[in-house]
C-alpha cells in the first residue's frame, strides 16, 4: 500500500513489536535521514529502535565511510556572532560589551571572529561604532577579525582605520533580493564586488566572499544551484580565498544541500568552500553534516544563534555555535573550541542584551544545572 515502509526482516523479529506510531515516526525518520544515508533503511530502524547504540558518532561513522578517524580531522568555525548576530538588533548595545564579546570568543578558541561591518550607519546603526570596535579590540596571533565591506567607501573607511587585515564581501543569487539588499541588479553588484576585491587585494587585505540566497530567495523562489555555483567562481577568480554558501532564509534540508554542493564542488576546491546555514526550519545542523560528507571544513555559525531571519518572524536564524561544537565534539572532530567556555560567553551575552539563548546546547545545560 502506498505510504507503507516495508522493514528488513533483521530488524522486525518476534521479541520486537513496531506499534502504529513507531512506524509512522519511523517513516519520517526515514524520509529525513535516507538522503545523507546512502538509503539504509535497515540503519535507519536500528537507529530507531535502539538509540542508545547509534550516536551521533556511530550513525556519522556508518554514513561517511566506516572506520574513519574523525581525530584527524580538523574543522574550522567562523564566528559570526558579533557581526551578522548583532546588526539587527534593535536596542544599541553598547561598545565596550562588544568588544567584550569578541575578545571571549576568541578565549575560548575561535580563530576567526567577524568583528563589525563598515557600513554606513544611516542603514545599520547597530555597526556605527566600527571603527572603535577593529581599533580596540585586543588582537591575538593567529586570529582573523573580518569586517564586512558593502561598498569602495566602506573599503576605503577600512584601509583609512589601518586595523583591518581582512574582509568580507557579499552579493546574493537572486535578483531581487540583490536589489532590495543593495539597490542594484545581480551584474551591478558583481562589478562592484569585484571592484572592492581588487583594491582590496591591492591594500595587502585578504578577502572572504559571501553568496546570499543560494537556496532560495523570499521573493523569487528557489535559486538554481548554476547560478550559484557561477558566482562562486566568479568570487575566487577575483581573489577571494574563501567563499561562503549562505541560505539566508533557512529553507535548506539535506536534499537540497546535496544538490547545491554537487553543482558548486564540480568545477570549485572544496578547500575553498564554506556553508552558512540558519535555523530557520531546524534543519542547520543536519546540513552541516552533508557539507561535512562533501569534504567542506567551514561553517559559519553564531553564539547563542544570534541573528534572526527577517523574513520568518519570531523564527530561528542562525546555527549556534554550541550545539554545531557540541556535535562535532561527538564526532571526535577537532575544533579546538571550548564548549563549556562558548556556553558560557552566550549566557552572558545574552543577559547583556536581555534576551533568550537561542542554542539548543546551552539551554540544555543550564536546564541540566538548574536541577542540581
Amino acid at each position: 500500500m502506498r505510504g507503507e515502509i516495508s522493514f528488513p526482516s533483521s530488524v522486525i523479529s518476534s521479541r520486537v513489536c513496531i506499534n502504529r506510531v513507531k512506524a509512522v515516526y519511523a517513516s519520517i525518520v526515514w524520509k529525513i535521514y535516507s538522503t545523507i544515508s546512502e538509503n539504509s533503511i535497515e540503519f535507519q530502524m536500528r537507529r530507531l529502535l535502539y538509540p542508545s547504540r547509534y550516536s551521533s558518532r556511530r550513525y556519522l561513522e556508518h554514513t561517511f565511510k566506516t572506520g574513519t578517524d574523525y581525530k584527524r580531522t580538523s574543522f574550522r568555525i567562523v564566528e559570526v556572532g558579533a557581526r551578522d548576530g548583532l546588526q539587527n538588533e534593535k536596542k544599541i548595545i553598547p561598545t565596550e560589551d562588544k568588544i567584550s564579546l569578541i575578545e571571549r570568543l576568541v578565549d575560548c578558541g575561535l580563530k576567526c571572529v567577524e568583528a563589525t561591518s563598515f557600513v554606513s550607519p544611516k542603514w545599520i546603526p547597530q555597526m556605527s561604532d566600527h571603527n572603535e570596535v577593529i581599533s580596540r579590540v585586543r588582537k591575538r596571533e593567529g586570529v582573523s577579525y573580518p569586517v564586512l565591506i558593502p561598498n569602495m567607501a566602506g573599503l576605503n573607511n577600512a584601509i583609512k582605520n589601518g586595523s583591518v587585515n581582512e574582509i568580507a564581501v557579499f552579493t546574493a543569487a537572486s535578483e531581487s533580493f540583490s536589489r532590495k539588499n543593495t539597490n542594484c541588479s545581480m551584474e551591478e553588484s558583481s562589478r562592484r564586488v569585484r571592484e572592492v576585491i581588487k583594491a582590496a587585494t591591492s591594500a595587502q587585505l585578504t578577502v572572504r566572499g559571501y553568496i546570499s540566497c543560494v537556496i532560495a530567495c523570499p521573493y523569487d523562489g528557489v535559486t538554481s544551484p548554476t547560478i550559484v555555483a557561477r558566482i562562486t567562481e566568479s568570487l575566487l577568480d577575483a581573489g577571494c580565498y574563501e567563499v561562503s554558501l549562505g541560505d539566508t532564509i533557512g529553507v535548506g534540508s539535506a536534499g537540497s544541500v546535496r544538490r547545491l554542493l554537487d553543482c558548486i564542488l564540480s568545477n570549485n576546491p572544496v578547500e575553498q568552500i564554506a556553508v552558512h546555514f540558519h535555523d530557520t526550519y531546524g534543519q542547520a545542523l543536519s546540513n552541516v553534516l552533508v557539507a561535512f560528507d562533501k569534504g567542506i571544513r567551514v561553517a559559519d555559525s553564531s553564539v547563542a544563534g544570534l541573528g534572526g531571519c527577517p523574513y520568518a518572524k519570531g523564527a530561528a536564524g542562525n546555527l549556534a555555535t554550541e550545539d554545531v561544537v557540541f556535535m562535532l565534539d561527538d564526532l571526535g572532530v577537532y575544533t579546538g573550541i571550548d564548549l563549556m567556555g562558548i556556553v558560557e560567553v552566550g549566557n552572558w551575552i545574552c543577559d547583556q542584551m536581555g534576551r533568550e539563548n537561542n542554542s539548543r546546547v546551552a539551554c540544555a545545560i543550564r536546564s541540566k544545572k538548574s536541577d542540581l
